[in-house]
């Protein structure tokens, strides 16, 4: 009989991060099941559920959630159950309950506490004792950076791990662009040849605070002219940013590109990935600018200040220090043979960080008893 697992997130879209992983599974002979809100339809999987999940921890749906997903843990008798997201991952770990006095191990990964250094205190105050507690009823813990990973060994009484983030697939940015495609994209972009070009890609929000990268461009631009900035991701904020950036004069130097399928190809004709995030686990589109091989100026908060080390692959930066940030973009574009050693770095570091290696840390794990 072949074995069984359950993955479950409160949004079906985190199933983008798991399908790898949900693959080898399935090829290495497991019946994969997915459970979630259902908001998408879930590929790669055997069986998918559709549960109630919400975000907020504080709603009558989640009880619902709960009750619906015990039904499903109770009859489909999992070998494991991974669960992810912090509201989702909750709910799992007290539906599955009496499923571990059973021999269902369960497993979940962090993917950034909500509690850090730096961290509101509301955020302490809810989420470091929600965590703390449900380490009782978690056989593994995963985390993906080191501060996470160092806190929840000290505090949490459950087996914790480390494990460097989902992965990136290389072969994503294979075959690498010609010279002409390369020039065909910046074009369609409105991008000229030898525009210095920097790359953002992430949803437009307030955690993701792009608009401390508007402000670093009014210095950025009046130093480089041709200097531009691409965004590339769906508007939480309707449209907060597009209105700053009029306001800046800045409409011809930052481009909003909405939700983009070819973020390996943007990288490759971008010279500088940036980043001025306020919170993050281990930033996915970090990695994949280090695996494009891209230098990269960050904002200095956890996973991000993992990634980047200072003067070897990039600059980090104090959060809304403006000021500085701008300075160590204005260093990259004038240095370009400094941008080049830090470009190459980037890539000898990403392979730290290559899916495969993600998913022979986590096949291991799966198969522990």
């Amino acid at each position: 009989m072949s074995k069984k697992i359950l993955f479950t997130s409160h949004t079906a879209n985190f199933q983008k991060f798991n399908r790898p992983f949900m693959r080898m599974l399935r090829e290495s002979g497991w019946e994969v099941h997915y459970a979630s809100m259902g908001e998408e339809k879930i590929l790669d999987a055997d069986k998918s559920f559709v549960v109630p999940f919400t975000r907020s921890p504080f709603t009558i749906s989640n009880i619902r959630a709960y009750k619906q997903l015990k039904q499903i843990i109770d009859r489909e008798n999992y070998d494991i159950i991974h669960t992810h997201t912090p509201v989702g991952s909750v709910v799992t770990r007290l539906a599955a309950r009496h499923a571990r006095k059973r021999g269902t191990r369960v497993i979940y990964t962090a993917h950034g506490f909500h509690f850090f250094t730096g961290a509101p205190l509301l955020n302490w105050l809810i989420y470091y004792p929600t965590e703390r507690l449900m380490a009782r009823y978690t056989d593994t813990l995963i985390t993906i950076n080191d501060e996470d990973y160092k806190r929840a060994k000290r505090a949490f009484k459950t087996d914790v791990r480390y494990v460097p983030g989902v992965g990136v697939d290389p072969d994503r940015f294979k075959p690498r662009l010609t010279k002409k495609q390369r020039n065909d994209l910046r074009r369609s972009l409105g991008l000229k040849p030898d525009d210095f070009v920097m790359i953002y890609p992430a949803e437009l929000s307030k955690r993701k605070n792009q608009t401390m990268l508007i402000k670093v461009m009014e210095s950025v631009v009046e130093y480089s002219p041709t200097t531009h900035l691409l965004l590339p991701g769906s508007d939480s904020l309707d449209g907060l940013h597009k209105r700053l950036v009029n306001k800046k004069g800045l409409t011809g130097n930052v481009h909003f590109l909405g939700y983009r399928s070819d973020i390996a190809q943007l990288l490759q004709i971008s010279d500088l990935s940036v980043s001025t995030s306020k919170q993050e686990g281990l930033p996915v589109h970090i990695m994949e600018a280090m695996m494009a091989g891209l230098p990269v100026v960050a904002t200095k908060c956890r996973g991000a200040s993992e990634l980047v080390k200072n003067h070897e692959n990039g600059y980090v930066v104090k959060i809304s220090n403006v000021h500085d940030f701008a300075s160590e973009v204005k260093k990259i574009i004038h240095d370009e043979e400094r941008r080049k050693e830090m470009a190459k770095n980037s890539k000898r570091r990403s392979a730290n960080y290559k899916l495969a290696t993600i998913k022979t840390i986590l096949a291991k794990i799966y198969e522990e008893q």
